[in-house]
């Protein structure tokens, strides 16, 4: 019993326990500092990595060495930091899971969408099409279901640009933890496909360049494991635990880069706009 507790009871003794919840109370605000109920320690566990995606201002600031006079982007001739080489907009990154496809598909050219899955992706389209957002462009990877997606989306919003990209095809990122005993791929496939998944992230994840004036809207089409590594990589959690994430196919995923490299997530496998009696996740 502690010291604390063992007072108490003596007062209690003397004065009620109506008092001695007064009393209690008393001590532990002004005596005892508050604690969260999880933990005992007021540091965080991880500190925010602010240089990131290598962008932080502080980071390409050039050292004055005696007799050199020449002036860089993010600092002045007195190597203090310049505003213009601060980035001003914010990037929105708009990612998307394909719509469900054929899984007995014996090669990639064989997975096509199902009819739910088109069904999905022009839903998709459409809500895409009411958000109104000024989207800069759309991207998506070369499988087959992707690609099927990326075209019937494409057809509500025409006038955005449409580009390719081979390195954010589905693929095994990284070994989950915990594992699980349904799918294990060998350790050669994610070597090989963890490589093209991060580089693909570097890509896309990064703070405005300096040079953009207006907020940007990027819509990227891809697949399930890449999107929950990506999420998990840029909120700096463990990029092991992308498998305890699960989206729905043509879920939106929303994350927001400001300017000083911070990462929200405005939404994560947003379905919302796909009927109940179309959601699928496979």
């Amino acid at each position: 019993m502690s010291a604390s507790f063992r007072f108490l009871r003596v007062i209690g003794g003397v004065l009620g326990t109506g008092s001695v919840a007064a009393f209690a109370a008393w001590k532990f605000d002004n005596e005892i500092p508050a604690q969260a109920s999880w933990t005992t320690n007021f540091t965080p566990t991880v500190s925010w990595d602010h240089n990131w995606d290598r962008r932080d201002i502080s980071s390409t600031m050039k050292p004055v060495k005696e007799g050199d006079f020449s002036i860089n982007l993010a600092t002045d001739e007195n190597n203090n930091v310049n505003e213009k080489g601060r980035p001003k907009a914010t990037r929105h990154l708009i990612l998307i899971r394909h719509g469900q496809y054929e899984l007995n598909g014996a090669s990639d050219n064989e997975r096509s969408l199902t009819d739910l899955g088109r069904q999905q992706a022009d839903l998709t389209g459409k809500r895409l099409k009411e958000l109104d957002f000024p989207y800069t462009i759309l991207y998506h990877s070369t499988m087959k279901r992707a690609i099927e997606t990326a075209d019937i989306i494409h057809k509500h919003l025409p006038e955005v640009p449409s580009e390719s990209c081979d390195i954010c095809r589905e693929g095994a990122p990284i070994p989950p933890e915990p594992p699980v005993g349904h799918w294990r791929p060998e350790a050669q496939q994610f070597f090989e496909d963890g490589v093209r998944i991060e580089a693909a992230f570097r890509k896309y994840f990064h703070r405005a360049d300096v040079e953009q004036k207006k907020d940007s809207y990027e819509i990227v089409i891809c697949h399930a494991n890449v999107i929950r590594y990506w999420v998990c990589r840029a909120l700096q959690f463990p990029p092991e635990a992308w498998l305890r994430l699960s989206l729905n196919n043509c879920s939106l995923t929303w994350i927001t880069i400001r300017p000083s490299g911070r990462v929200s997530i405005r939404a994560l496998g947003d379905a919302g706009h796909i009927p109940a009696k179309l959601l699928s996740s496979s």
